[in-house]
């Protein structure tokens, strides 16, 4: 494993086997409030829970008031011109930081933001803001390596099945997952996130080598759970998917 101060590694080694859950909501989701994410973030601490991921200062900042769990932070900025969305600026960082989040997650992938590959943006983070740790939300096993080799404190395929090159993409690829935690294991911390429904789901990330794994809609969003539900119950008619990765 890389080198780490000790107050990164202990933050880090909590995790381990661990679920973290994300706790996020939108202002056009049907369980919208204001009070929404520091009530799933209290049920997800109660639950058992070793840390919570979060989307916007305010969020962050009002989870962080009443849960006393490790957050990983980001920042969800949409734009017409790009599809980079998580975290897509330095500014946006600092935000995200500056609110109490312990780590920063941010947009690793090749996607393209003003100009510059999203990738770009995680050494000017180091270099900001050097007591933060980093989270590179990827999409490939390749942008994984890079990520890896860019010095990202974690690791994790959050991306897989958003990006242009991925979005067709329903179930989460463990094969590559699996490879992304043997070859990278011993130089970061590779977490599990995305397409994880259930407990079983979970075990088998752990099993492949997963650090922690991070569950979100499954547990947090009752509106995208009914509709996998009536996804299936329609024959595939309306695809869940697509509400799940609209903008906001």
């Amino acid at each position: 494993m890389k080198q780490l101060e000790q107050r990164k590694r202990n933050l880090l080694e909590s995790f381990r086997n661990g679920l973290i859950v994300s706790c996020q909501v939108q202002p056009d989701d049907p369980i919208y409030s204001e009070e929404m994410p520091v009530k799933m973030a209290q049920a997800a601490q109660w639950g058992g829970a070793v840390g919570i991921r979060a989307n916007s200062p305010e969020q962050i900042r009002a989870i962080k008031k009443e849960v006393k769990l490790p957050v990983i932070g980001l920042y969800k900025i949409w734009s017409q011109s790009s599809d980079v969305f998580i975290t897509p600026t330095l500014e946006a960082a600092r935000e995200v930081y500056d609110a109490g989040a312990e780590i920063i997650a941010m947009d690793c992938t090749n996607q393209i933001i003003n100009g510059r590959p999203a990738y770009e943006l995680l050494p000017k983070v180091q270099q900001a803001l050097p007591d933060a740790i980093t989270f590179a939300d990827v999409s490939t096993y390749e942008e994984a390596e890079r990520a890896v080799g860019m010095g990202a404190d974690i690791v994790g395929p959050t991306l897989y099945g958003y990006t242009a090159e991925t979005k067709h993409i329903e179930n989460p690829d463990l094969r590559e997952f699996a490879r992304m935690c043997r070859d990278f294991g011993d130089k970061a911390y590779i977490i599990m996130e995305g397409h994880l429904y259930t407990p079983e789901d979970a075990m088998k990330c752990l099993y492949l080598g997963a650090h922690a794994v991070v569950v979100g809609s499954a547990i947090t969003r009752p509106h995208y759970t009914t509709k996998r539900f009536t996804d299936l119950l329609s024959g595939y008619q309306n695809d869940w998917r697509k509400d799940e990765r609209s903008s906001h």
